[in-house]
């Protein structure tokens, strides 16, 4: 038989205490939305696990994945909160059974990775009525890995290959990979946050760093047309898909900036633009997240990667809000952040050649060490009131959803 299930582990979230039902409902939930474009596809969770399985006829065994474990995976490796996850054969708690689908199980294994030279089976009896012990359990059935393949070597620490055999008073089952899932807590966990989202290479990183402790984004898009075209908008929703393929569907608002950014290049002194701008996108940004119940701003901002990123420049920018602006990226340097974008697949889409709003007219020399009263100074000149309500008005909100999905 191949595989029949997959078995779901968590990390954190043993660490939850009295709260530990509520992540693994959440978990649950949205394994559920990740997997929703399968019908056929059941996750529930038994005795601390959880696990996905196709539904089949009512007190048998859940039939093979076939086709469909390899794009199944990609999304359970998707999911935050998930510390790891194993393509898994459901059996009976038979020893003649169990001998067999541990040999098949290892030889699925050593064909998908040939270099495999050592290998234990590591066995979990919490079924206490099993008739062996775990240690038992694992010699009689190393032999099965051992009879076709005599070369290999049996190592208890660190092999390069563990074959899992976990019995359960509900099910038994056989494994012999583990992969890798982000780790994190389950989105929505932890409230909801407003990420400004650019079409550069840092936002969405940072946004996908927040979602990975539980927080549900929504995103906010600074839009300058007729400076900025329609192929940036684009650029920005596609990025938003991308995100929405870790947090699930997400709300990105998209609002009109060029009218306030050519009043600020009319009104005041140039090497403040960028700081005015700025300002101005965190006072829009708290309006909307307020409205909607946001509990914070979240930044692509670094300590100095660029002009307006001092720490004399993000506290004066950031002054304007009693929100918290969290900062995930604060402490990356560039080449870190650009590695976990070509992880998550935003890279190819953040360098294409299609500016933002704050890439518009930047001064040569921008001031890098404002202060508060100089930028309020500043801005007695402008109409910050109108300019606001204008963008709000401008607001036009789509509800995005993962990449590849309807």
């Amino acid at each position: 038989m191949t595989q029949n299930a997959i078995i779901v582990r968590f990390g954190e979230i043993f660490l939850k205490r009295q709260r530990k039902r509520y992540f693994l409902e959440r978990l649950v939930t949205n394994l559920r939305l990740a997997l929703a474009e399968w019908d056929d596809v059941k996750v529930n969770s038994p005795h601390g696990r959880v696990m996905v399985t196709l539904k089949g006829p009512k007190g048998e065994c859940p039939p093979p994945f076939e086709e469909n474990l390899e794009p199944i995976l990609d999304a359970i490796g998707r999911v935050f909160g998930i510390e790891s996850f194993s393509p898994a054969v459901l059996c009976e708690p038979d020893l003649d059974v169990l001998h067999h689908q541990v040999a098949a199980a290892a030889e699925r294994a050593l064909q998908r990775h040939p270099g495999i030279r050592t290998f234990k089976v590591d066995t979990r009896r919490v079924d206490k009525s099993f008739p062996m012990s775990s240690t038992e359990t694992n010699a009689l059935l190393g032999g099965a890995v051992l009879a076709p393949h005599p070369k290999l070597k049996v190592d208890l620490g660190k092999p390069d290959l563990t074959v899992g055999v976990e019995i359960h008073p509900r099910y038994t089952a056989v494994h012999a990979e583990s992969l890798p899932g982000p780790g994190g807590l389950p989105v929505g966990s932890n409230g909801k946050a407003l990420l400004l989202l650019s079409g550069g290479i840092d936002s969405p990183v940072a946004g996908w760093r927040i979602a990975k402790r539980g927080v549900q984004i929504d995103g906010l898009y600074f839009h300058a047309f007729p400076y900025t075209g329609d192929q940036t908008k684009e650029k920005v929703v596609a990025l938003a898909r991308e995100l929405a393929r870790w947090q699930g569907p997400m709300r990105l608002h998209i609002v009109e900036f060029a009218a306030f950014q050519k009043h600020c290049r009319d009104n005041a002194n140039g090497r403040l633009l960028v700081l005015l701008y700025r300002r101005q996108m965190i006072r829009i940004a708290e309006v909307i997240a307020k409205r909607r119940k946001h509990l914070a701003l979240v930044t692509g901002e670094s300590v100095g990667q660029v002009a307006s990123q001092t720490l004399h420049n993000i506290h004066s920018i950031g002054c304007v809000t009693d929100l918290p602006i969290i900062r995930p990226l604060v402490g990356n340097d560039k080449q870190e952040t650009i590695t976990l974008a070509r992880t998550l697949g935003t890279y190819p889409i953040s360098i294409q050649p299609f500016d933002d709003c704050c890439s518009l007219f930047v001064p040569r020399h921008p001031e890098t060490r404002a202060r508060p009263e100089q930028l309020e100074a500043a801005e007695e000149a402008l109409d910050l009131e109108t300019h606001l309500l204008e963008a709000l008005d401008s607001m036009e909100t789509l509800e995005i959803v993962p990449t590849g999905h309807a």
